[in-house]
């Protein structure tokens, strides 16, 4: 798999990396068995790029990575984790040096390191943005040790901006077919400070999957179930912020598009045309989906009139309803 350099780390990763929220939870029932198949899977692929958080599964998915690598050796692999969402309330006085530095702890015995690859702030409150103090513990952190390198993951384009402030490595965004506002307004920055840009929700929550229909039934525990409106966090993280029909009816418009590819590869290999993307990090509950997430590197390049019916239809179905919001 071809590889792209991480921002300002010296380290490279793969293109596709491997979304570690949906063997923590929120997403279904999946069992130890599928979620560490899943990872090997994806390792064995020649992705090294594994993106978790403390609070998948109040660190399961952390542990679950860290019982895996144990099994396969650490070497070239970069695991990114991410830290804050514990705060409740989750608002910007909650975030201090104290309480970072306990989750960063937290994260460092789920993971079984004595330094993490990547600390992520966790989509914090917009306000944290302007509080330099906390950019400052990081670097206190990496000092003493227990940070290799740190980075931002955001909800809004502007928050992605901001950041760039700061001397951070990353920056963690919601970019995929039905969200492209980060393409005009962030990445030529982002590029021009040497700092990687991490695509997430690559796959809007299953939509791009090509798979789901009016009829999709998800479990309880399911954010695409128990967050459709944004009842429990941002709605922009549960199908892009797209309305679920809207989502359905440009997904039918993009099955002229694609061709005989499925969807979801072709999803993938649209965000690898993009050039200041660094890895995009779609999930996988078994070992089948993260072999044909990884698959999409390989794809050919999508064609000049790929690309713009891509974005006739986001113009036509999905800008109305994301655009401006995020």
């Amino acid at each position: 798999m071809q590889q792209r350099q991480f921002g300002n780390t010296g380290r490279s990763v793969s293109e596709i990396g491997f979304g570690a929220w949906a063997i923590g939870g929120s997403w279904g029932d999946v069992s130890d068995k599928d979620a560490e198949a899943a990872l090997h899977a994806a390792l064995d692929a020649g992705v090294n790029f594994l993106d978790t958080a403390d609070v998948y599964g109040d660190g399961r998915s952390e542990r679950l990575i860290a019982r895996v690598l144990k099994q396969r050796g650490r070497d070239g692999i970069m695991v990114a984790t991410k830290a804050g969402r514990k705060i409740n309330p989750h608002v910007s006085a909650g975030y201090t040096p104290q309480v970072l530095e306990q989750y960063i702890d937290d994260s460092l015995r789920n993971l079984e390191v004595d330094a993490l690859d990547l600390v992520q702030l966790h989509c914090p409150p917009t306000d944290v943005f302007y509080r330099p103090e906390i950019f400052e513990a990081l670097d206190k952190l990496v000092t003493k040790g227990k940070l290799k390198a740190y980075g931002v993951s955001v909800e809004k384009v502007e928050e992605a901006i901001k950041a760039l402030e700061f001397p951070i490595s990353s920056v963690q965004i919601i970019f995929n077919m039905f969200r492209q506002r980060p393409a005009e307004h962030f990445f030529a920055r982002a590029r021009a400070q040497h700092v990687a840009i991490i695509a997430r929700v690559p796959l809007a929550s299953g939509l791009l999957t090509g798979k789901l229909s009016a009829s999709s039934q998800f479990a309880a525990e399911d954010h695409r179930n128990f967050n459709r409106h944004g009842e429990a966090f941002d709605v922009g993280e549960t199908f892009s912020g797209v309305p679920y029909e809207t989502g359905l009816k440009a997904v039918d418009a993009l099955r002229n598009v694609i061709g005989d590819v499925p969807m979801a590869q072709m999803a993938l290999r649209w965000i690898l045309m993009f050039d200041a993307i660094t890895v995009a990090i779609p999930g996988a509950k078994n070992p089948t989906q993260a072999a044909s997430n990884a698959a999409a590197a390989h794809l050919p390049a999508l064609t000049d009139a790929q690309m713009s019916a891509v974005a006739d239809i986001y113009t036509q179905y999905i800008k109305p309803h994301v655009h401006q919001r995020w």
